[in-house]
């Protein structure tokens, strides 16, 4: 594949977006009616941009809202405009300190950003998604997550460590803590599948 020049690149994203993205056909809604053809996805934390204009054209009926911190946003400009998709619109400027938006998506999306976010950072996050998440709307994270405070492999106590010498905030999260946060946000876990590389991707619906 031939790098792009103009543009972010993450080879991760590269490698695992065809794994997400049968995670995402199999559980985001089908086109709902002629008068509302669009499902709604905002994505936290799009990082380059790459997972957008994968997902956006593979899955045509989805209306998919980047967002980012401000200094990543030319970078997912640059993809989407390359893109030139019609269901990509121009990405938000988001930080969850800030909270999320107060718009009733019918999917949110992130992935790796738990391990990145300082934690409480992700209990704000988790705490704010009712303002962003429809009744019945679907949460996936993607990334790896410890069992039981257990790392799962040690490429991940590996990497945990790597996360924590950068900054101490960062981390692995156990699913376990943040299941915890899910279920106090009225979210109940749908789905839980293995990933490439020791990640994993989990699906929780809005139940109210």
């Amino acid at each position: 594949m031939e790098l792009p020049l103009d543009k972010p690149f993450s080879p991760a994203a590269e490698r695992n977006r065809d794994a997400i993205l049968a995670v995402l056909r199999q559980h985001l809604p089908p086109p709902t009616t002629a008068l509302n053809p669009s499902v709604r996805v905002l994505e936290v934390g799009s990082g380059t941009g790459q997972h957008a204009v994968h997902f956006a054209a593979a899955l045509p009926h989805l209306q998919w809202q980047c967002s980012d911190v401000a200094e990543h946003l030319g970078g997912i400009r640059a993809w989407l405009a390359d893109a030139a998709l019609p269901n990509t619109p121009d990405p938000w400027v988001l930080d969850v300190n800030a909270g999320l938006p107060a718009v009733a998506h019918d999917a949110v999306f992130t992935a790796n950003t738990l391990h990145i976010m300082g934690w409480a950072e992700v209990q704000r996050l988790f705490a704010e998604l009712p303002h962003a998440l429809a009744v019945g709307g679907l949460l996936v994270v993607y990334g790896p997550f410890n069992d039981g405070g257990q790392f799962t492999s040690p490429s991940n106590a590996a990497f945990d460590a790597a996360l924590r010498d950068a900054n101490p905030k960062r981390g692995i999260r156990d699913f376990e803590a943040v299941d915890a946060l899910a279920q106090a946000a009225g979210l109940v876990l749908v789905g839980d599948v293995a990933m490439p590389a020791n990640n994993r991707c989990l699906v929780w619906r809005r139940t109210a």
